[in-house]
């Protein structure tokens, strides 16, 4: 099945607002757990949160690592509202910092940061190479970088049974948003292309269950 893009950013009120109010909490701290698992002994101190979306993920992280600080980004303001008022309410203003920016279009320093993690942003991007380009851009030498996303079905059907077996009991908007995102998903080969495009052959692609690609390393 070829891949179908979607919007680049998830941008419209309500569509944040059930995004923000899902119970991601299985993936989300399976994806902290995971990124440990891959750089044991790493301690992150600086760390970039690539499309934070409602910054669940970025929360995790920050409770995970009690000694980093973070700097979140994401495009679309509907996100960040909900994203500002879950750090506040984790009491973690004075360790997350938010920015509203669409890559490659940041005010962020350039290979400032020793921690680069993304989480379901790859899929999103029209050009994936933008995502890949920043993290050359922002990583520091040495940096642990951990991007999870979804991993393209074989086919429509598939998808749509992904769906009905991961998020049968969400918000129809959740579901159809899930259903285009499998179909807007790389696949593991297009992505180890896109490595070898940025020059990051030495990161790892793997498969993390069955609808999601882990992709590890650490800059050279």
């Amino acid at each position: 099945m070829q891949r179908i893009p979607e919007p680049e950013l998830m941008d419209e009120p309500e569509q944040a607002r059930a995004y923000a109010h899902a119970d991601f909490a299985e993936p989300h701290q399976a994806f902290v757990e995971r990124f440990h698992q891959c750089f044991p002994g790493h301690r992150p101190r600086q760390v970039l949160d690539l499309g934070c979306g409602a910054a669940d993920i970025t929360i995790r992280f920050a409770r995970a690592c009690p000694e980093c600080s973070l700097t979140g980004v994401d495009g679309a303001a509907a996100m960040l509202v909900f994203a500002h008022e879950a750090i506040t309410r984790a009491d973690l203003d004075d360790r997350i910092e938010l920015q509203q920016a669409r890559l490659p279009e940041t005010a962020l320093p350039p290979h400032a940061f020793d921690t680069v993690i993304s989480n379901s942003l790859l899929h999103h991007l029209h050009d994936p190479q933008t995502l890949w380009s920043a993290v050359t851009q922002y990583a520091a030498p040495g940096a642990a970088v951990f991007i999870m996303d979804l991993h393209r079905p074989d086919s429509r059907e598939r998808a749509g049974a992904f769906v009905d077996e991961h998020a049968g009991m969400e918000p129809e908007i959740l579901r159809r948003d899930f259903f285009n995102s499998l179909l807007a998903a790389f696949r593991p080969e297009e992505i180890r292309e896109q490595l070898a495009q940025a020059g990051l052959t030495s990161f790892r692609v793997e498969a993390a269950g069955d609808r999601h690609i882990i992709v590890h390393g650490k800059m050279g």
